[in-house]
């Protein structure tokens, strides 16, 4: 017994060296009790009003976890991770609504079983994904109004609140609101002038040929909506005092459907860069190049989001497959699963044309990475097999269906997860390991892996975390350097 008391505090000092050493952000590999604990209670503990930006240089943004913003609505960690997988839920399912109506979809193999459609979305429509989890910080206009907005990969529009608002039209936020009358750098768009920049090909789009603004209505899947005109003006780095002059949605209406939240001014849209047109950010920089670092689960520090360049290595790639219906996504082609050395049976939407068919999406907005029913059954039960020592609850937890009893006095190590990219090499591997693989919720460490109803795979932000982003849409890579942030 005494040795065994010596064991653990031995491990117990190791640990707590490491933390020191490698800091809260990077230790994806521990799944310590007291560390999840203290990480959690230091969380939601964290004043925002300390927030410290650093200037950025250009093409370069500040990136938050969002729920940094959110967390003083909720009585402890669990209710407010809760909140945030049931909002990714939500926008999981409009996503599966998608894609399982999409032609270009069936055409590759990959369409889901008919007796398992949900309602249609027709390929124009003007209903969007719900917002992500992610902020990024702007500085706008020739008043450098500083604002906080929602970066999302699954949108094609930058929006923010713009006075003069609607009467009673716009949410209160918490920072000042962006002024297009105080602002001289603001020019609205002309859409019979500039009839290429007005995009009326688009579900939500239209000219009024009455004063010439081009008008956007952008509704999403929760209930919010945002109406206004297309605008431009610019945004400042502070570092150099650049500055870049793009278009945005200046949101007049927001308050016609379910109410934003009001830590947020806005929504920048973050999909997948257009060689003509488009209005996501990639699209109007032109950058093929955007590099992006997820913070941690419990990170309270700034991490970063850049175009053109990329400050992280390429350690290992995927290769990014363009799709002529949803140009905006990012898909990648998924090949092979291993569970520690445990291969998974081949499914075929994973393994047929490997080297050319997009059948796996990744989306920052989604917590949770998904897999095909069949094949997410295939997964479960293989790590089920692998997990040693560790007791398993029978009941589910929510959408949960494996989970594990923590246990205070023991550090459990979970089977890693690697996933293989057009090709078994390790130049194409991503490795996931403890808290990219399970989710520590309620008392329980859960397998952070969730089925649906399509026949293809989803990449989510909890198994992205801490890892530095590549995507490159020049070379069609995304490049995964693991633990950058």
């Amino acid at each position: 017994m005494e040795k065994f008391l010596h064991i653990h505090l031995l491990i117990s000092i190791i640990f707590s060296i490491l933390i020191v050493v490698l800091g809260y952000e990077k230790s994806y590999s521990f799944l310590n009790s007291s560390y999840i604990k203290d990480a959690r209670e230091r969380f939601m503990s964290f004043d925002t009003t300390n927030f410290l930006d650093p200037p950025r240089p250009s093409y370069t943004f500040s990136i938050y976890n969002r729920a940094l913003f959110e967390k003083s609505k909720f009585k402890d960690y669990d209710s407010l991770l809760e909140s945030k997988l049931a909002r990714s839920q939500a926008r999981a399912n409009h996503f599966a609504s998608i894609l399982e109506n999409s032609n270009s979809i069936g055409a590759n193999g990959t369409q889901t079983r008919p007796y398992e459609s949900k309602r249609e979305v027709p390929k124009t429509t003007s209903v969007h994904l719900v917002e992500g989890e992610y902020v990024a910080t702007f500085t706008i206009g020739s008043e450098e109004t500083k604002s906080y907005l929602l970066i999302d990969t699954g949108s094609d529009l930058v929006w923010w609140q713009c006075k003069p608002c609607r009467p009673n039209k716009c949410y209160s936020q918490n920072n000042p609101m962006y002024d297009s009358t105080k602002s001289r750098t603001y020019r609205q768009l002309d859409c019979i002038v500039e009839t290429s920049s007005c995009h009326v090909e688009s579900g939500g789009y239209q000219c009024s040929v009455f004063g010439n603004e081009c008008l956007y209505d952008y509704k999403y899947v929760d209930g919010s909506m945002t109406k206004g005109w297309i605008a431009e003006d610019v945004i400042t780095f502070y570092l150099d005092l650049s500055r870049v002059r793009i278009l945005f949605g200046c949101g007049i209406d927001q308050m016609s459907g379910r109410q934003f939240n009001g830590e947020f001014s806005g929504i920048a849209g973050l999909g997948r860069r257009m060689l003509t047109g488009g209005y996501s950010l990639p699209s109007q920089l032109e950058a093929d190049i955007m590099a992006m670092c997820l913070p941690g689960t419990y990170s309270m520090k700034a991490s970063t989001i850049s175009f053109h360049t990329t400050p992280f290595n390429k350690t290992t790639s995927a290769r990014l497959v363009p799709t002529s219906e949803f140009p905006n996504f990012y898909f990648v082609n998924l090949y092979k699963i291993f569970i520690d050395d445990k291969e998974l049976p081949s499914f075929p939407s994973l393994s047929r044309n490997h080297d050319m068919n997009g059948d796996c999406i990744v989306d920052t907005g989604t917590i949770m990475s998904r897999f095909p029913r069949d094949y997410y059954i295939l997964f479960r039960d293989t790590f089920r097999k692998e997990v040693e020592g560790i007791p398993m609850v029978e009941a589910p937890l929510g959408d949960f269906d494996t989970c594990y009893i923590e246990d205070p006095g023991v550090v459990p190590t979970f089977p890693v997860v690697k996933m293989y990219f057009a090709h078994q090499s390790p130049d194409n591997l991503l490795l996931l390991q403890q808290l990219r693989v399970v989710v520590h919720i309620r008392g329980l460490f859960c397998l952070a892996f969730l089925p649906w109803d399509l026949n293809v795979a989803m990449l989510g932000n909890h198994q992205l975390q801490g890892i530095g982003l590549t995507f490159d849409t020049g070379t069609d890579t995304l490049s995964f350097d693991l633990d950058a942030c």
